[in-house]
């Protein structure tokens, strides 16, 4: 659900603290241009950062950004009595766990906080996680994760709002998921590294998130093999060692960002990406008549002054992504044409709509389904934001509307974009961050 408590949530953005009132205001009308670095990705970091409980001693990981979620699954770990230095890079030590317990009250501001569980059970034995939270999108449930620990051996029960779950040392074995499942994939890949025996995942997910994170375990010493494709096989180790490894550049900011060029009829180039991971994207933006140019690590994204419409379907990786849906209706809203967008991984993740209606945008739901009309133009309006790339949408909208939006809630935001309005700001957008 929403995470109700909000006025009391601290958000950090460079030691400077910023209550969660804080709003954003943008004036819109104002066309995007120049270059920015994209950040280390959010759902790459955050399961590298939990897999640092599987083994002793200090790990160094470059290019994890500075998120709330990242703050919220350190302060997490932290209660295992894990340490951790942030500089340049983040150097982090779980070699004396002194708790297996991820209380409600952390878990509940973010769902990636069950990607401890199968860490815990794989080092020490014994988990007791609550069920997650975080932005109320759709029901992600927890069974399959439940299901493939028991599958490797592990005694599970929920008990109390908590998942527990003991296991002397897990038993490597064949677990087919029945949906794909990025989350699920991660914390069964990361149990089976200690596992016993030999583990294989099936209709594994396949996103470049997963791919990262086994990278870094290969580095720690586990034996992993198939990552990118729907069967991964790990063949199970005693221990594992600390390890200096990268997090990925964020495909979703880099996607926001193309879209917010598109939009405004912008000249963005995106430095430190990696286009390989933007496939969907880009071919959907070229259909709407966009430029899209890749220059090694780069990419440049040119806008047409009325883009055309296209027809959008979310699907596991590597078709179109969920997390960029929103923003590619805020996009669809302003084009030439009528647009139908279907949800499929997600059943709740249309409640950025309404607020686009708030700004003019003509769009209809009828089940997983919306159709979008494009209109000439937005209107700028007061709007709020429901979860994280709700917020990104609405940000876009406003770049693109005529007059003044202001968006509440913006806590959602810095869950997952590294100082945006800083970033949007240099490529000449007028949007500023104020209180209250």
């Amino acid at each position: 659900m929403f995470l109700v408590e909000a006025e009391a949530l601290i958000i950090y953005k460079r030691s400077v603290k910023v209550v969660a009132m804080d709003k954003m205001v943008i004036e819109g009308g104002k066309r995007l241009a120049g270059e920015i670095r994209i950040s280390g990705a959010k759902n790459a970091a955050l399961p590298v950062l939990a897999s640092s409980l599987l083994v002793d001693g200090w790990n160094v990981f470059h290019n994890v950004p500075d998120l709330q979620d990242v703050k919220t699954i350190l302060k997490l770990l932290s209660g295992f009595g894990v340490k951790s230095e942030i500089g340049e890079t983040l150097r982090i030590n779980a070699g004396a766990i002194t708790g297996c317990e991820a209380s409600y009250d952390l878990v509940r501001k973010m769902r990636a906080s069950i990607l401890v569980l199968g860490p815990l059970v794989a080092k020490t034995g014994e988990a007791r996680v609550s069920l997650p939270g975080g932005c109320a999108i759709g029901a992600r449930p927890v069974n399959l994760h439940i299901k493939a620990l028991r599958d490797l051996g592990a005694e599970v029960r929920l008990r109390d709002g908590y998942i527990e779950a003991k296991a002397s040392r897990l038993k490597g074995a064949t677990i087919y998921f029945d949906i794909s499942t990025v989350t699920g994939t991660e914390n069964i890949m990361m149990a089976a590294t200690l596992a016993e025996g030999t583990t294989v995942l099936k209709n594994a997910a396949r996103e470049p998130e997963i791919v990262n994170l086994a990278d870094v375990l290969q580095k720690m010493g586990a034996k992993i093999s198939g990552a990118g494709s729907d069967v991964i096989t790990i063949e199970g180790v005693k221990s594992l060692h600390p390890a200096e490894a990268s997090v990925i550049p964020d495909r979703i900011e880099a996607g926001t960002f193309m879209i917010a060029a598109g939009m405004t009829g912008g000249d963005v180039r995106l430095l430190g990406c990696d286009p390989s991971h933007l496939e969907a994207l880009t071919a959907k933006l070229r259909e709407t008549g966009m430029e899209i140019t890749v220059e090694g690590d780069s990419l440049r994204a040119v806008g047409r002054p009325r883009i055309t419409s296209v027809d959008i379907k979310t699907m596991p990786y590597p078709g179109f992504p969920t997390d960029l849906q929103a923003q590619i209706m805020a996009m669809m809203a302003i084009s030439a044409g009528l647009s139908v967008i279907t949800e499929t991984v997600f059943e709740n993740r249309f409640m950025h709509v309404s607020e686009l209606i708030r700004l003019g945008a003509d769009i209809v739901i009828e089940g997983n389904s919306a159709a979008v009309r494009g209109v000439p133009k937005l209107c700028g309006a007061p709007v709020m934001a429901t979860d994280l790339r709700a917020s990104a949408s609405l940000i876009l909208a406003g770049l693109a509307a005529e007059g003044t939006t202001t968006l509440s809630r913006v806590y959602h935001i810095d869950r997952g974009y590294q100082r945006i309005e800083e970033k949007l700001s240099s490529l000449g957008a007028s949007i500023r961050r104020v209180s209250g």
